[in-house]
Parts: structure tokens; sequence; C-alpha cells
């Protein structure tokens, strides 16, 4: 039995990702590349303005930098695979590599959890603390939060991985996803996951409701501001960047939430499938348009440096 066992033992994970659209698999390799230069070149470039213009060396222009340089490390975890996936038949990828792209998943995605909160943070100050702002977020805050936010969203999802490392993987290999995640690598396991699924969503909901939680605290605060804008023109102003930034917050929590937050090892893959490329693609397109390009102080040096 044991013989039998070692030689079915799984070390090889096929992903199963739009089957009833692999017909259009050079159309959809197409899309997903333009989508991916345009999140590379979006952020590279919020990134180089930010670099290069001095005045925007604060709080506030360096957490947009900080997030741009995190979507460009998060979408790196995934979109690369995906595209060379479009163009391979097997769809392969070994254990150990899914497991090291859940665990890189799962920290980045913390990561920008715990950012997209002190940026939440940091407006709340600047909105509702004007005259305060600039003692309260010096640069050694700023830096002392960043590195906070990366050392707990890369801790953040050890204990998955530990446990997940130790689980016996027979007989089915396929992963009905189009990336590694840690539920579809429970589900395959040959044992009794129910641990291992409480212990995912145990984890997973103190990182997301929590920091959502802090979110929406910061920006009612900021709308309560907002309302007493005797300017029309200045509430107008506020309310549409607020807007934006709940929009994109909203879209990232929620989602992840849909997939994370739950006691079943999965809704379903019609559902999860969309989902999950919610967070992974359509989210790290809109952050460089909401924070960085629709924001008048990038947009003028972004004209001063490359167009003017």
């Amino acid at each position: 039995m044991e013989k039998i066992s070692n030689e079915s033992k799984v070390y090889e994970i096929v992903l199963y990702e739009f089957p009833n659209l692999q017909r259009f698999h050079v159309l959809l390799f197409t899309i997903l590349l333009i989508i991916y230069l345009f999140i590379l070149f979006g952020n590279a470039l919020i990134l180089l303005v930010i670099y290069r213009e001095p005045t925007l060396h604060s709080p506030m222009y360096l957490f947009i930098a900080t997030l741009s340089c995190l979507e460009i490390c998060y979408t790196a975890v995934t979109i690369p695979k995906m595209l060379a996936d479009f163009l391979d038949e097997e769809k392969k990828i070994s254990f150990n590599e899914c497991l090291v792209q859940a665990y890189f998943l799962h920290a980045l995605g913390a990561s920008e959890c715990y950012i997209l909160t002190v940026m939440a943070y940091d407006r709340y100050l600047a909105i509702c603390k004007p005259l305060r702002y600039t003692s309260i977020m010096t640069t050694g805050l700023y830096v002392s939060l960043v590195i906070t936010c990366f050392i707990g969203g890369f801790l953040s999802p050890l204990i998955e991985t530990i446990l997940i490392s130790f689980l016996p993987f027979y007989g089915p290999h396929r992963i009905e996803n189009v990336f590694c995640d840690f539920p579809p690598l429970i589900s395959l396991a040959c044992t009794d996951t129910d641990l291992y699924v409480k212990v995912e969503f145990i984890i997973s909901s103190f990182i997301i409701l929590l920091t959502f939680a802090f979110v929406l605290f910061s920006y009612t605060r900021i709308i309560s501001i907002i309302f007493r804008i005797k300017s029309k023109e200045g509430r107008q102003k506020a309310f549409s960047t607020c807007g934006a930034h709940l929009m994109v917050v909203t879209l990232f929590f929620g989602s992840i939430g849909f997939i994370y937050i739950r006691v079943t090892k999965s809704v379903s893959v019609q559902y999860d499938r969309p989902v999950g490329l919610t967070y992974v693609i359509f989210t790290p397109l809109a952050n460089p348009i909401i924070y960085g390009l629709r924001n008048k102080e990038i947009n003028r040096f972004l004209y001063k440096h490359f167009i003017a």
C-alpha cells in the first residue's frame, strides 16, 4: 500500500482555467498581456514621477508609490504564469511552486490590506486634523508603518502555508482556478480538512474584516467633515476623490471577502474564477488610475517631465 501511495502522490498540479474559452486562448493571451503591460507601465510611471519630483516626497505620495510598487510585485506572482498557461496545453505547475505562489499571493494581498488601511488613516489625518498632520505623519512614521505592513503581510500566511505543506495529496491533482490558492489546495487533500478550512477562515476574516473596518471608520469621519465644507465645488471635489478611493477599496475587500471569508471549501467555481480575477487583475488595473493618474499633482508633473 505504501508503494502505491508513493507512486500516486501528487507532485504536479494542473490549473484548469477557462475550459469553455480555450479556443480563444490567443485572444485571451493578448488581452491579458495588454492589461499586464498597462499595470506595469502605469505603476512604474507613478514611481518615476514621485522619485523625480522632490515636492512629492511627502507621506501621502510615498504611500501611493508604495502601493504602486506593491501592485507590480502582486501581479508578478500570478499574471506571468496565467499568460504562459494560455499558450500551454498542459498548464502544469509543481506542488511546491503552487504552494509558493499561494504564499506570496496571500503575503502581498495581506500587505495591500494593511497599506490601504494606513493610506485611509493618512487621508483621515490630512482632512480631519490638517493643522496637526505634518507633526503626526512624519517621514519616520511613514517608514515605520510601511515596514510594519510588509512584516505583518509576510507573516500572515505562514501558519496556513506550513499546515498545507504537511497535508497528504493523492489522487485528483486538478485545481479549477486561474492561479494557485490555499482553498483549492486544501480541497485536494486526501484527509479531513475541516480544521484547515476553519484556520483559513479565522485568519482571513481577522485580516480582511479588521482592516476594512478601519478603512470604513476613516472614510466615515472624512465624509462627515466633507459635509461641513461650505463650498459646493469643494464638496464635489472631495466626494469625487473619496468616492473613487472607496470604489477601489470596496472592490478589493469585497472580492477577497467573498473568496476567503467562508467556512466551506467553495461556493461555485463559476463564481470563484471571475471574483478571483477581480482582485488579481482588475483591482491592480484600477489602482494606478484612481490613486495616481487621477491625482492632480501627479498629472501636473507627468505633463512637466514627459509631455511639455
